[in-house]
């Protein structure tokens, strides 16, 4: 299960009502943001998110709008000594832009060794841990270099506490490593095998994240069947030439997207100030009805309709 919280929801410029691109992503322990627009770090602390092990930022691409916010965010972390280290992904491209705005601007004259470090990725799976993957995949937008994320579960086998109870394995230890996959001896000598307490694989929740783009035909084959799918929608159909114009998404286009890959949730975001929340949310719901357009601070959990 994945919790996100949208922390900022406007296209290139804040309003009253929404901040510029960010989005808060927790599984378990593990806690990133994606994005990083002007204003994020008043937003983390008016959700009640927090810094504490808020050190990793994936960067859909090196737009202002996505990266300014990372300058007060790092200044921040500086001051406070509340993190060690920040660890930054993104392309070079990206990384480029913001190596002159963190390195160029806050850390100048700055002593020892910089808490901020930058990671070069491209398309793959670049993070892992025992739960989840992170894959990084390549979009188009104005020559940006862009990147979309997919969160993916591992696959499990749940545990079958009634396997359990027939074989009299007592709560605690034993029935912790048979969920990890690990053969145990228990008190009175029988050898219990995990195959014996854990059913059929189930694939894990899956989550993908895509900035800014205007051909979403590319982001297809990694969006196919997924639980949730994060996009931006900016413009209306009525104003598609302009969405062209600037490589983005009408909402119309999004949600014909979610329909075609068969995504369970949709969740729009980046939306421009010249629309009213209702008019973008008429325009995808005739075509895909599961979709939200996102509020700053809205919070969701994502998990498979099966769990």
């Amino acid at each position: 299960m994945f919790q996100i919280i949208f922390l900022g929801t406007s296209a290139s410029a804040p309003s009253v009502h929404r901040g510029l691109s960010s989005l808060f992503i927790q599984h378990e322990e593990f806690r990133f943001l994606v994005d990083c627009g002007e204003g994020t770090q008043r937003q983390i602390l008016s959700a009640g998110i927090g810094f504490k092990r808020l050190n990793q930022v994936l960067l859909t691409h090196g737009h202002l709008d996505h990266i300014l916010g990372l300058g007060g965010l790092v200044s921040t972390f500086l001051r406070w000594d509340v993190l060690d280290e920040m660890e930054i992904y993104g392309t070079r491209h990206t990384l480029d832009r913001v190596h002159d705005l963190i390195f160029g601007v806050v850390l100048r004259g700055y002593h020892g060794t910089p808490p901020v470090i930058l990671h070069e990725i491209k398309s793959g799976t670049f993070w892992e841990s025992e739960r989840f993957t992170i894959t990084a995949f390549s979009v188009d937008h104005r020559g940006s270099h862009s990147l979309g994320y997919r969160f993916e579960e591992r696959s499990r086998r749940p545990f079958l506490p009634e396997a359990a109870e027939a074989m009299a394995i007592p709560p605690g230890p034993w029935r912790r490593d048979l969920v990890n996959g690990q053969e145990v001896t228990l008190p009175d000598g029988r050898v219990i095998l995990p195959d014996q307490v854990l059913g059929d694989a189930r694939k894990g929740t899956t989550l993908v994240v895509v900035g800014d783009t205007g051909n979403p035909e590319k982001v297809l084959p990694y969006i196919e069947g997924v639980d949730a799918l994060v996009i931006e929608a900016t413009y209306t159909e009525d104003e598609a030439e302009l969405a062209e114009q600037f490589d983005h998404l009408t909402a119309a286009q999004a949600a014909g997207l979610a329909a075609k890959a068969q995504v369970g949730q949709l969740f729009l975001t980046h939306l421009s100030r010249r629309y009213r929340e209702r008019d973008i949310l008429k325009e995808a719901q005739a075509i895909f009805p599961g979709v939200h357009v996102a509020r700053d601070f809205d919070s969701f959990q994502i998990r498979r309709e099966s769990d």
